[in-house]
This record gives structure tokens, C-alpha cells and sequence, in this order.
């Protein structure tokens, strides 16, 4: 049974203090507003000093405007053997070791290989689990009799 709040907590979307300081009233706030007044000349100003070589207004402009690029490792097809997930396991490592597989992609192979272990012990669990209860339940109907 859920518990019921107690009768003076605050509901849902109610402040705990209605008669506090209003957002956007602090001295952040006030600094903000003032800044703001200025950033166009402020922008102005370290396109003028970029342009004229200051690397570091060039960086702060490029950082600010444009993401910064990601690593990306390009798809690799791989086969994997047959066999047991142990051997799946090391072929992943041995094309990683080979400079076939970029390391991070044999991370995500190899955990996607524990994984399915995983899942193959859950199954299989359930599968004994299930041919144990009909060889139970078939000897209890024999002890009916």
C-alpha cells in the first residue's frame, strides 16, 4: 500500500517558498543583463583580433560556433567462426591484434559476445528447469496411482 504524503508537504508544482526571491533576480542575473549589452562588440572585437592573427580569439570563436569533431571508426566486416562463443571471442581479439579491428570495435564485439552468453545460460537454465518439472510432475502422477 502506498504511503500517503503527510498534510503540510507541498503539491506537486507548488514552491516551498511563494513569497522568495524571484528567478532571474540574483546577482547572476544582473551580471548577465549587463554582459549582454555588450556582446556584440565584445564578438566584434575578437573577430578583429582573429583576423589579425590572435590564435586565441580564433579559438575561442571556432570553439563557441563550431562542434568539436569525433573520432569515428569506420564499419569492418568480420566473420566470425562457427564454433563455441569462446572461439568468436578470440577471433574478435586476434583481428584486433592484426590491426583488422579498430580496439573500440573489439570492445563493443566482445561484449556483445558475453552477452548472448548470457542469454544462452539463461535459456538453457530454463530449458532444464522445464525438463525437470515434467520428470517431477510425471513422477508424482505415478505415485497417484
Amino acid at each position: 500500500m502506498p504511503k500517503k504524503p503527510p498534510p503540510h508537504a507541498w503539491k506537486p508544482g507548488q514552491s516551498g517558498n511563494p513569497s522568495g526571491r524571484k528567478p532571474g533576480t540574483g546577482k547572476v542575473a544582473a551580471m548577465r543583463e549587463a554582459i549582454a549589452a555588450h556582446v556584440p562588440e565584445m564578438v566584434e572585437t575578437l573577430i578583429e583580433k582573429a583576423r589579425g592573427g590572435d590564435v586565441q580569439a580564433a579559438r575561442l570563436l571556432i570553439e563557441r560556433v563550431i562542434p568539436p569533431m569525433r573520432a569515428a571508426e569506420l564499419a569492418q566486416p568480420l566473420t566470425l567462426p562457427d564454433g563455441s562463443l569462446t572461439d568468436q571471442g578470440r577471433a574478435v581479439l586476434r583481428s584486433v591484434a592484426a590491426g583488422e579491428l579498430a580496439p573500440g570495435q573489439g570492445a563493443q564485439l566482445l561484449s556483445a559476445i558475453a552477452a548472448l552468453g548470457r542469454t544462452t545460460e539463461i535459456d538453457e537454465l530454463a530449458r532444464r528447469l522445464d525438463a525437470l518439472e515434467q520428470a517431477t510432475k510425471g513422477g508424482d502422477d505415478a505415485d497417484d496411482d
